[in-house]
């Protein structure tokens, strides 16, 4: 009977040891990387606050509004909502950080970005779309670190520093954000923050 105990568990121990190495391995690499400081801290910290204000703003607008533009030849809001996914996408794929494939962005062809926001889709996927861009560009930010801030790059056939694109993909998103501040209130949708 003793031996048939020791059996069962030495065999549990063994069983958890390859759960308890992957633990450790888990643990080890999340100890390990990079935390993002200065610049790139604060411009997360700040898109953070934009992604809650923007999700907040297409969450609290009715669907049967997502197809409203207050002219012509103007961003409708759902297309709003799928420009700053397009674009959540195309800056960070300029800088070196591919997109995710289904989404059919390249960092060098803005067409595909424009492809993929003049897609028809419901509230619910537009929604669904913005929160999975600000994932990717707050993720390619954070593996941004601080040397590579002042590397060249090309984007839109221009020469700009990762930090200067960093810093346009953040004032994107604030000139959308006032977008969408004055498309609610059009509405008569309150800001959900004040």
């Amino acid at each position: 009977m003793r031996s048939r105990f020791r059996t069962l568990i030495l065999a549990a121990v063994l069983a958890a040891v390859p759960a308890f190495a992957a633990i450790a391995q888990q643990d080890h690499a999340a100890h390990n990387q990079v935390q993002p400081t200065g610049l790139a801290k604060d411009l997360l910290e700040d898109i953070g606050q934009v992604e809650r204000k923007l999700l907040g703003l297409a969450r609290a607008i009715p669907e049967e509004k997502f197809g409203w533009r207050p002219g012509e030849g103007v961003r409708s809001v759902s297309e709003v909502v799928m420009h700053v996914a397009s674009d959540n996408y195309l800056i960070p794929a300029a800088l070196g950080f591919a997109a995710d494939p289904a989404t059919g962005i390249k960092g060098e062809d803005y067409n595909t970005a424009v492809a993929f926001e003049k897609r028809t889709v419901t509230k619910a996927q537009a929604i669904a779309e913005l929160e999975k861009s600000f994932a990717f560009v707050k993720q390619s930010l954070a593996a941004t670190g601080a040397p590579q801030l002042t590397k060249s790059v090309k984007m839109f056939g221009q020469s700009f520093t990762m930090q200067q694109g960093w810093i346009m993909a953040t004032t994107h998103l604030h000139e959308h954000l006032g977008q969408m501040i004055a498309y609610a209130r059009s509405n008569g949708v309150k800001p959900p923050w004040g």
